[in-house]
């Protein structure tokens, strides 16, 4: 891959949103984190704690894109494959919870703080999600795009969450806040999964690939296509 001067200034500007999820994360997750256990509701704590996980993710791609590891492919493949973990992180937590609260039928409390919270993230997410999965495909970078994949991931969940919300405060439907949590933990599995296989691309057939298997297969490397083994093996050319 090479790595001019374009590709450098990208490598910087992914750090600096990295930072600004970062800061915004933290925020987030300790306030949700408060308005979820005032509140009772599942739905909110996960969502919640899914901003530590980004948070995480954040702190993963800064690392991807400091020092000599800015231009390692090993890094970048190793910080791929910790952002799928960090998906992971959450799932059993919601998913167990969110059954107790479905058997023992827990009511959660209306939240104004959570609907605040969650409708911010419906706006600020999506901004941040996009420009970072630009910013992956264009640095070859299943990390960054995969940040980027968590940052919508986000914005999606706090819609959810947003719904069961309202839902539970202004129609008393209880049991739309563990359904919701539920979903949360499903989603995080499949993006984790996606993650730490390096999806990201269709297959047919190319040649100068730097990975092994894709080399075996043949790999098309299309348009967003952000799986390490489509980078071009630049010591074969």
């Amino acid at each position: 891959m090479n790595q001019d001067a374009g590709w450098l200034r990208a490598a910087r500007w992914a750090v600096t949103l990295s930072w600004a999820s970062l800061v915004w994360m933290t925020i987030e997750g300790a306030a949700g984190l408060v308005a979820g256990i005032t509140a009772a509701s599942i739905a909110l704590i996960g969502w919640a704690l899914s901003s530590a996980v980004e948070g995480l993710a954040s702190v993963i791609v800064i690392w991807r894109f400091t020092g000599a590891r800015t231009v390692s492919q090993t890094a970048e493949r190793r910080a791929q494959k910790a952002v799928a973990v960090s998906f992971w992180l959450l799932a059993p937590y919601v998913a167990v919870e969110a059954v107790h609260k479905l058997i023992t039928r827990e009511h959660p409390q209306p939240s104004l703080l959570g609907i605040v919270l969650t409708a911010a993230s419906l706006v600020l997410m999506p901004v941040l999600g996009v420009a970072k999965q630009r910013l992956g495909r264009r640095l070859g970078s299943g990390a960054t795009a995969g940040e980027g994949t968590q940052n919508l991931l986000c914005a999606y969940l706090a819609g959810a969450v947003l719904i069961g919300l309202a839902l539970n405060t202004w129609a008393g439907w209880w049991w739309a806040d563990p359904l919701i949590a539920l979903a949360v933990a499903g989603v995080a599995v499949k993006e984790g999964i996606e993650s730490w296989r390096g999806d990201g691309c269709d297959c047919a057939t190319v040649a100068g690939l730097n990975h092994p298997s894709a080399q075996e297969a043949g790999c098309d490397c299309q348009p967003g296509c952000t799986d390490t083994c489509c980078q071009p093996d630049t010591a074969a050319r």
